[in-house]
């Protein structure tokens, strides 16, 4: 079956077009700046050849009906495309951001399931609104195909209440749903899955801490293979240090920075999603250009490693000790995947625990799952690429198939 998965912003479309019998990719590509003056779609046929095919369009893109007729358009195209026509595309699988305590899995559209979404949107102002555009846009494009809803949170609705419950007054959970969500769940769960099956163990026995680092940035504990805590809260700011985002501060901040700067709270909401972070630390957000900052002596840039690094280690030894006993640490993402040294600061003084790692190994950049912990490591220490697509994908299958 060829699948379809959509991952729809305010003003993009991610997709790829996969076979779910070899997994492969068919066609990648990204529409980007919908609603502007002119917008771009970059996509990326994969042929039988060992040769990519890029193709590129530069052009007014007015919304993402026209957006995604663009994207189908090239997958069909007689020349350039893969498929002869749109019917052979079996199922659409969307990245929806928000499911909130509705959607503890993966599910076939309904009218009912994008009222449910509709309702999750004062959780997700940002996201859910492009979510559910991709889905309507896809319904009308593909009216034969079943649509199925893969959530990020659906992962993390096995935390337990001691872990998602906020010390507040208890009506703001009953009566607003004021509680922690986690975000990121369907790489967690992909690289928790891809773990177990190099450790040759069931997932349901396996004990494990995925570490999700990109511009942003999440860890989760994984117990018996279910989420049993995660660094993100009702919203993606909480817990780590992120590109842009602060994640933890002291909630008084608002307070502080209301009565002392004279902010409102849009402009303090900003501040915290879109000013801090390693930016509000040290004026960049990739972490290339902090490392070769680093090298010339730049010292906020080191304080900005400094400061994400430890947050990412007191987060592993939190849960640890949640966990008890781990059979492994997996770094996945962007960062996680290609940057030796918050890898190796991350973990560094837990030997105590049993974490050593390979130094040499951890240079290595990581296409593949690699192993950067030595033999005599108690923890297994592994570098896990993510893959949402294909585990959007999987999800759409798994879900067809009952």
């Amino acid at each position: 079956m060829k699948v379809l998965v959509i991952n729809s912003g305010s003003s993009s479309i991610k997709y790829q077009l996969l076979d779910t019998e070899t997994e492969a990719v068919m066609v990648s590509g990204l529409v980007e700046r919908i609603g502007e003056e002119m917008g771009d779609l970059k996509a990326k046929v994969y042929p039988d050849t060992d040769d990519e095919v890029v193709n590129k369009l530069h052009q007014p893109i007015p919304d993402h009906t026209t957006g995604m007729r663009l994207a189908i358009d090239l997958i069909t195209d007689p020349e350039k495309g893969v498929l002869k026509d749109k019917s052979e595309i079996g199922a659409v699988g969307h990245r929806v951001v928000h499911g909130g305590e509705e959607f503890h899995k993966s599910i076939i559209i309904t009218d009912e399931v994008i009222a449910a979404i509709e309702a999750c949107i004062p959780l997700a102002p940002l996201h859910n609104p492009a979510n559910l555009d991709g889905i309507r846009v896809a319904m009308d494009l593909f009216p034969d195909a079943p649509q199925v809803a893969v959530f990020d949170t659906a992962f993390h609705q096995t935390i337990p209440a001691r872990a998602f419950m906020y010390a507040l007054p208890y009506e703001l959970y009953e009566e607003d749903r004021v509680r922690r969500y986690g975000f990121h769940g369907t790489s967690h769960k992909f690289v928790a899955g891809e773990m177990a099956a190099i450790l040759g163990k069931p997932v349901e026995e396996t004990n494990m801490i995925t570490v999700h680092l990109g511009n942003g940035g999440s860890m989760t504990a994984v117990q018996n293979g279910k989420s049993i805590d995660t660094t993100m809260g009702m919203t993606p700011l909480e817990g780590l240090v992120m590109g842009t985002r602060s994640g933890d501060v002291d909630p008084a901040l608002h307070t502080f920075l209301a009565r002392n700067k004279n902010m409102d709270i849009e402009a303090i909401d900003t501040m915290l999603n879109k000013e801090s972070g390693l930016k509000g630390l040290c004026g960049m957000n990739d972490m290339r250009d902090i490392h070769e900052a680093i090298a010339k002596g730049d010292k906020h840039a080191k304080i900005a490693l400094d400061v994400q690094t430890y947050r990412n280690r007191k987060y592993i030894g939190a849960y640890m000790a949640v966990l008890g006993c781990i059979d492994a640490i997996v770094f996945t993402a962007g960062i996680g995947e290609n940057d030796e040294i918050v890898r190796l600061e991350s973990l560094r003084g837990l030997e105590c625990f049993g974490v050593k790692i390979d130094e040499k190994v951890n240079d290595q950049r990581a296409k593949e799952p690699l192993k950067i912990s030595t033999d005599d490591s108690t923890v297994a220490v592994w570098v896990i690429p993510t893959n949402e697509e294909l585990a959007i994908a999987r999800e759409t299958k798994s879900v067809l198939n009952q």
